[in-house]
């Protein structure tokens, strides 16, 4: 994805580049921050005149273009409207962003001048707005444009740089590094999880992994089938063996801080999920490519890692496989001991992430001995139930990995809601036949999930993100979101200190 070249400077002139992004409030005023790029109040006169005259009244999120309104300044000066001064927030911000960086993608415009850098929410820094401004306009230009869309024709982007009308503190500087970082992890979650199944298989995943690997630095690691038999991962293994693509369990490391433990970042990699003999419905199968929304995420994380390097280690632990019946399938009722030695019944083969996640967290504690853990999942329909598709589910078996996790959340607007963990819900896993079934019924089905995988992490401090209803969206605008790329980036940039 091409780069957008991003500066500093409270004071441009106006032969430095060709479009200025002006905020607007509801009132038809600018903001008293914008005074020192218009002295002589030309701008302020012409944003009264077009509010008086219904043309343009700062509504938020709408946009107008006036081409060169007067002669001393740019070729064209684009209005972005904020709302009311007293109710702007987070989200009306950003809502402002993104229609202007829509308006921008459709015009001539080559370098802009950025003032919405000047305007923030009340409880929020400059920096803050820097950030979004970098993050949203970088991912911008993310168009998938894999070989499977025949003659689709990429998007050109004609912008080039972007001046932000603002001192370039060390703040603003790592803002825009975090930003645009982090819009590239994104780019990169979205093409893994929009790609097709028969291209985007476990070994693609382990290919991605090792490329990451040798563009910047990362230790990669790749597991085969044989190894994992031998090992002892036969929760795993029984999802993988369903398929005749081979299954992978794919491991990076960042190494940025010496000896100290890693966290660590497992991601559910199922490149598509049937459902295996539990079959899923027929209508809206083709959206379970996105089952490896959690795998995508942490080799977006990854590359924004890569990009910002953070003074912290990291590791990274993906089982990846694919689950589809077969005449070797897993059926209900079969029994198998995970790596950790428990034994799981199976009553459900669709409720599959949970028993390659939990090999995985044993594995990933055995050989890196991490301070922490973070799974990340699409995990359970019934989160989409309990939240909809506006927040990911958190569980934890600490409260301070929850609470920087939410922090985390609310800072991107990549939030999480943290869901109960506790031993109502563990009791709805027993089994008959086993240590513990794989599926605790209806009643709170996100929970139990949740409850299954904290067997397996009892000895370590652990968050698990549930991310089935923030992955994609479905519908005419179909398509991976990259979340929750820029809450985990977040999140470990805090830790980083």
């Amino acid at each position: 994805m091409k780069r957008i070249s991003f500066s500093f400077n409270p004071a441009a002139s106006t032969n430095s580049y060709d479009t200025l992004v002006l905020p607007v409030f509801a009132d038809g005023k600018l903001a008293e921050t914008c005074q020192g790029i218009d002295p002589d109040k030309t701008l302020s006169t012409l944003v009264s005149e077009l509010n008086e005259n219904a043309d343009f009244t700062g509504k938020a999120g709408k946009t107008l273009m006036v081409m060169q309104p007067f002669d001393k300044t740019s070729k064209r000066v684009f209005l972005v409207g904020l709302g009311k001064a007293e109710e702007l927030t987070f989200k009306s911000y950003l809502s402002a962003i993104k229609a202007a960086a829509s308006a921008i993608e459709n015009s001539g415009a080559q370098t802009v001048y950025n003032a919405l850098v000047l305007v923030q929410p009340a409880d929020k820094p400059q920096a803050w707005s820097v950030r979004q401004n970098a993050q949203v306009f970088q991912q911008s230009f993310y168009d998938y444009a894999h070989e499977s869309r025949g003659e689709h024709h990429p998007k050109d982007p004609k912008l080039n740089a972007m001046i932000f009308a603002a001192e370039e503190t060390p703040e603003n500087r790592s803002a825009v590094e975090q930003g645009q970082a982090t819009a590239l992890g994104m780019a990169l979650t979205q093409d893994l999880a929009n790609m097709p199944s028969n291209f985007c298989t476990p070994a693609h995943l382990a290919d991605t992994a090792i490329e990451l690997g040798k563009t910047y630095g990362f230790e990669a690691n790749i597991l085969e089938r044989e190894q994992m038999l031998e090992m002892g991962m036969g929760s795993f293994m029984a999802v993988a063996q369903g398929s005749i693509t081979p299954p992978k369990m794919i491991c990076l490391s960042y190494k940025g801080a010496g000896d100290e433990a890693p966290i660590a970042l497992v991601g559910k990699g199922v490149t598509f999920d049937t459902g295996g003999i539990s079959l899923k419905p027929g209508a809206g199968m083709d959206e379970m490519k996105y089952d490896m929304g959690g795998a995508a995420t942490v080799l977006g994380v990854f590359k924004a890692l890569g990009e910002l390097k953070p003074k912290m280690n990291v590791v990274a632990v993906i089982p990846a496989t694919e689950n589809m019946p077969s005449g070797n399938a897993i059926k209900p009722g079969d029994v198998v001991t995970s790596l950790s030695g428990q034994t799981i019944e199976i009553l459900n083969t669709d409720a599959e992430g949970r028993l390659i996640l939990c090999d995985a967290l044993t594995y990933v504690q055995q050989t890196y001995q991490p301070a922490k853990i973070i799974d990340m999942a699409t995990l359970t329909g019934a989160c989409i139930i309990a939240l909809g598709n506006h927040v990911s589910g958190l569980m934890a078996n600490d409260q301070t990995i929850a609470d920087d996790l939410l922090q985390a959340g609310l800072e991107t607007y990549d939030r999480f809601w943290q869901m109960p963990l506790g031993e109502e819900w563990d009791e709805q896993l027993k089994s008959n036949f086993a240590d513990m079934a794989n599926i605790g019924g209806r009643a709170g089905g996100t929970i139990t999930a949740g409850q299954f995988l904290a067997r397996f992490t009892k000895d370590v401090t652990w968050a698990h993100l549930d991310i089935a209803g923030t992955a994609w969206v479905s519908g005419d605008n179909k398509g991976a979101t990259g979340r929750p790329v820029p809450a985990v980036v977040q999140y470990l940039l805090t830790q980083a200190g």
